[in-house]
């Protein structure tokens, strides 16, 4: 399929950057994709919102916009006539009136979960060892080292706030389920994305696929793109 009139927006998560997306953005662009991952700033939901929105402004042409973990509420309050279809990569959906807060901790965490609290200047860092321990344990110590050196704080301003109307209430949405996810756990996916009626599509990865597992992330994608055409 002629894949050349849609872009991909990919959004990364808290403690990640582009980085997160190398592999994923080298086989969209094989593929004949266009894609640009958007930088967020981790200050505040609304200034991640406005990040993805400037980023949409740049393109001619309809979206595809991609969330992993926290920039799936982002996306979710991303609107814009441009965008055709949501993909959540292991994401979070919080609901008109809920906050990521709410929706990351509405169940019992993974035992090998980091516990979390911001520190003196509101932001929450993720302890080194949680790279390798639940954040992208089925990545190579090479990998796991290189995502914690980069690791980008997520001020306490970005899942305190709570949402507005979602965007996946009008638009069609992919979900993939991540069913190794020690960070999210496979319920709380799954609650989410069936509450969306999302596509779901069920993989055993942990939470970071785009470094892990690029192909099923990749797969989705390009699904989602066919349907938005």
């Amino acid at each position: 399929m002629d894949f050349k009139g849609t872009t991909v927006v990919l959004v990364h998560g808290a403690w990640a950057d582009g980085l997160s997306w190398a592999s994923v953005i080298a086989s969209l662009k094989s593929h004949g994709v266009k894609v640009v991952a958007a930088p967020l700033p981790l200050t505040s939901l609304a200034d991640d919102v406005a990040a993805v929105s400037h980023t949409i402004a740049r393109i001619d042409g309809p979206v595809v916009l991609v969330g992993h973990a926290y920039a799936g509420a982002v996306i979710g309050e991303t609107h814009s006539d441009k965008v055709k279809a949501l993909v959540y990569v292991a994401a979070l959906a919080p609901d008109e009136g809920e906050t990521v807060a709410d929706v990351f901790y509405r169940a019992e965490p993974h035992p090998q979960a980091p516990k979390l609290a911001p520190d003196e200047n509101s932001l929450i860092w993720l302890p080194d060892d949680a790279f390798a321990k639940a954040f992208a344990p089925n990545a190579d110590p090479e990998m796991q080292g290189m995502l914690a050196a980069v690791q980008r704080p997520i001020a306490i301003a970005c899942i305190t706030v709570p949402a507005g109307v979602p965007a996946w209430r009008s638009l069609p949405s992919w979900y993939l389920l991540a069913q190794d996810d020690r960070m999210i756990i496979a319920g709380t996916q799954r609650f989410m994305a069936e509450r969306m009626k999302a596509h779901v599509r069920v993989h055993s990865v942990d939470h970071t696929p785009s470094v892990t597992a690029p192909s099923v992330v990749v797969d989705i994608i390009e699904e989602a793109i066919r349907a938005a055409a």
